[in-house]
Order: structure tokens, then C-alpha cells, then sequence
């Protein structure tokens, strides 16, 4: 038979083969109990799914799987034609449409979130962290840059924060329990900016931030904005 009678059997094959033909349920339930080997966790015949054009058959089973509530076990049958024998393909178990399904797979940097690094945890940076930049080792030899200005470039150090890092801070300082919009500053006598207890802090962040060195502060110790204050300002005198 050459090439171009060839395709037009097979086609021939695929219309002549109807679901009914088939009839490998079965077969289907012995090749199951065969692969699974205890009865018990195979449950009651639910359905089959046909592919007539792929010449296949899925035959779905309970399955009562410890952890696995709502899959099915699926058994796949196919026949080379319509005459032919049906021949088992796989066993697999599958989710049904309500199994329990274990949650998206995280990776464990993704799940850090504040708080969770505790004394003798490590949490290991990423390469490749946009908050972060290398330093230009080649600017401690440059004349043009004194001691405050490398340091603030981060000489010493293999990377430093980049735009997007200090970005990323500032934004959540900003909104946060340290910064104006926060219950404790909406009640403030005045500003942290007035405080002489403020100590802004260096760099780019200078201008809009600063920590707080009062003792009896709630914020002593911390990063607070300028429009930030509390009842401890130095200038709420009697």
C-alpha cells in the first residue's frame, strides 16, 4: 500500500470506530487493581472519557488514597483500530474537580516575611535581588570622591543598595507605623523634623528621614519619617 493510500485507511479507521466498541471496563478495572494491588483503595466505576479521533478511551475510578480526597484513578485504553484488541496505556491517579489540592508551591526566599528571621537564622541574598547593585571597586582610587562620599557609595562593601532598593524603603517607611499618617503622629504636638531628639539620618534618605534617640519615645531606636512626632517631641514643654 503506498503513501497516499495510507492516510485515507486511517481516517477511515477513526470514523469506523465508535465509543461502544470499546467495551473495555473490564480490562481497565483489572489493569488497575493489578497496578494499585489493595481493592480497598480503589473505589466504585465512575465514568469514561472518549477520544474517538485518537483512537483512546480514559476509564475513571474512585480513589481512596490517604491525603487524596476527590482524585480518581484514570485508566487509559486504546485500540489500533476497530477491530483490534484494547491495550492498557497508563494508570495514573488525577484530581477531580473537588479534590483537595495542595497549595502553589512558594520558594522558601518568597515565603520570608518581617519578623520570621530570628537569632541563628540565615536567610541567603539572591545574585540577582534589584534592590541591590555591586560597588565599583575603582572609585577608592578616584580623586574626585572624598571619604563621605565613597562611603556613601558603599566603598568596602560588595553591593549597596540600588534606586529601586532605597525606592522600595522609603515607600514602606513612609506608609508604616513610623511614618505621618500613624495614629501616634496625627496626635503630635509637632514633627519629628523639630525634635531635637531627631538625628537624620546620611545619605540620598536624608531629607525625608531620621532616628529617634529619645529613651521614653516609643520610636527611640527607630527609623521615623520627618512629618512622623509623638507626644515625646522636645519642644512639648509646659
Amino acid at each position: 500500500m503506498g503513501p497516499f493510500l495510507l492516510y485515507p485507511y486511517l481516517v477511515a479507521s477513526k470514523k469506523n470506530l465508535p465509543e461502544q466498541n470499546f467495551d473495555a471496563l473490564d480490562l481497565a478495572r483489572s489493569a488497575l487493581l493489578a497496578d494499585v494491588g489493595d481493592p480497598q483503595l480503589i473505589g466504585e466505576y465512575l465514568s469514561v472519557d472518549f477520544d474517538v479521533e485518537n483512537r483512546m478511551a480514559s476509564y475513571l475510578f474512585e480513589a481512596f488514597l490517604p491525603g487524596y480526597k476527590g482524585w480518581r484513578w484514570v485508566v487509559t485504553i486504546t485500540k489500533v483500530d476497530a477491530e483490534s484488541l484494547p491495550t492498557v496505556c497508563d494508570v495514573v491517579v488525577l484530581p477531580g474537580p473537588d479534590a483537595l489540592l495542595a497549595p502553589e508551591w512558594i520558594p522558601y526566599f518568597d515565603r520570608i516575611q518581617p519578623g520570621d528571621v530570628g537569632v541563628g537564622d540565615i536567610v541567603p541574598s539572591s545574585l540577582d535581588d534589584a534592590r541591590l547593585v555591586e560597588v565599583e571597586s575603582g572609585l577608592l582610587q578616584d580623586d574626585e570622591f572624598d571619604l563621605a562620599q565613597l562611603w556613601e557609595l558603599g566603598i568596602g562593601k560588595a553591593r549597596t543598595l540600588s534606586i529601586e532598593g532605597r525606592d522600595q524603603a522609603s515607600k514602606r517607611w513612609y506608609a508604616g507605623d513610623r511614618g505621618p499618617q500613624a495614629p501616634i503622629a496625627q496626635s503630635a504636638p509637632r514633627p519629628c523634623s523639630g525634635c531635637g531628639f531627631f538625628l537624620p539620618i546620611s545619605g540620598s534618605l536624608r531629607a525625608a528621614f531620621g532616628v529617634c534617640a529619645n529613651a521614653i519615645s516609643p520610636e527611640d531606636g527607630r527609623v521615623v519619617s520627618v512629618d512622623h512626632g509623638c507626644g515625646a517631641h522636645s519642644e512639648a514643654t509646659l
